[in-house]
């Protein structure tokens, strides 16, 4: 079992940045992916960017890339993804999610507001 937390967000003038922290508990392994994924008012869920538990593979919605970074600090059990330049449309709940094979955990998401 696997307990993911969000932190960070909050409303940021567009231009601006946050970052969020993904803390995470319980059995993770090397195989894990950690994800970042967002869900906008009448809008489904869609992916972000991702990262493996192990390694420094990092993959992007082409939506975030050269905007968004995706990265962790395996002593603190922590992703953070680093927003910079931040659009209105970057508005939404965002979502930490961690899988295993089958499996998907998600944290309980934070709200990123983006003001014009």
């Amino acid at each position: 079992q696997v307990q993911l937390v969000e932190s960070g967000g909050g409303l940021v003038q567009a231009g601006g940045s946050l970052r969020l922290s993904c803390a995470a508990s319980g059995r993770i392994f090397s195989s894990y992916i950690i994800g970042w994924f967002r869900q906008a008012p009448g809008k489904e869920r869609e992916f972000v960017a991702r990262i493996r538990w192990s390694g420094d593979s990092t993959y992007y919605a082409d939506s975030v890339k050269g905007r968004f970074t995706i990265s962790r600090d395996n002593a603190k059990n922590t992703v953070y993804l680093q927003m910079n330049t931040l659009k209105p449309e970057d508005t939404a709940v965002y979502y930490c999610n961690a899988r295993f094979g089958i499996v998907d955990y998600w944290g309980q998401g934070t709200q990123v507001t983006v003001s014009s």
